[in-house]
């Protein structure tokens, strides 16, 4: 019976990451090239990276949050073309740091998912929220950074006040991301030790009945077992 508990999990957490139901750090939708050649006015400066014109646009009256056919204000396109300078001056003129797009993504859920640490930074200095849900699978940055095994921001959304236990709609926390979406390599184990020093609940269980240690034990995960079986029963 414990064995066929197993197994169940097992194929339900799999068909999860191929019906991308788990994968939704990976579902932003970045200006193709299309759109790249219909913007104008600010959204045509964002994507350039053009501070003056950003400048001049908005001095002349354009709206800083003009949202394009996918929802996309001008500082999403600065944030996917990793324009910093662009996002900063955006932001100073008082673009919405927490807008989603039609994919429900925020400039920091974007820049996690990007691994983008200097944007990352400028995002929360302008004030983007890390407690936000983001993207159709209600997940946050820290979820979706966890997912990817992007150490570094992991640890400033930490030191952000992120929370560590938001459960996303399948059920999981970021420590359920860096396990199960992760590929047990150097990045996610060290991903699982920085939300288990952080505090985070190991206990939580996912709507399959399963927690972060029971996939790394299904997995093999070694050095994630090590960090996760003595944090169990913290919070008891």
């Amino acid at each position: 019976m414990i064995r066929r508990s197993t197994a169940l999990i097992a194929l339900m957490a799999a068909v999860a990451v191929m019906l991308g139901l788990a994968g939704s750090a990976l579902a932003q939708t970045p200006p193709s090239e299309r759109d790249l050649k219909i913007y104008a006015g600010l959204h045509a400066a964002a994507a350039r990276g053009d501070v003056a014109e950003i400048e001049r646009l908005v001095a002349a009256g354009e709206r800083v949050n003009i949202q394009d056919s996918n929802s996309r204000t001008p500082l999403h396109v600065a944030v996917y073309r990793k324009h910093h300078a662009a996002a900063r001056t955006l932001l100073r003129l008082g673009a919405d740091p927490n807008a989603l797009d039609a994919q429900r993504y925020d400039i920091l859920t974007l820049a996690a998912t990007q691994n983008d640490i200097e944007m990352l930074n400028i995002a929360l200095a302008g004030g983007a929220n890390p407690r936000n849900v983001t993207t159709f699978g209600d997940g946050t940055a820290l979820s979706a950074a966890a997912h990817l095994g992007h150490v570094e921001v992991v640890r400033i959304l930490i030191a952000n006040k992120a929370p560590l236990d938001h459960v996303n709609r399948r059920g999981w926390t970021a420590l359920h991301e860096a396990v199960v979406l992760g590929n047990g390599g150097p990045n996610h184990v060290a991903t699982v030790e920085a939300l288990v020093k952080a505090g985070a609940d190991v206990d939580i269980k996912d709507r399959q009945g399963a927690t972060p240690l029971t996939y790394a034990r299904q997995r093999r995960y070694h050095d994630m077992i090590k960090i996760l079986e003595p944090a169990r029963g913290r919070r008891s």
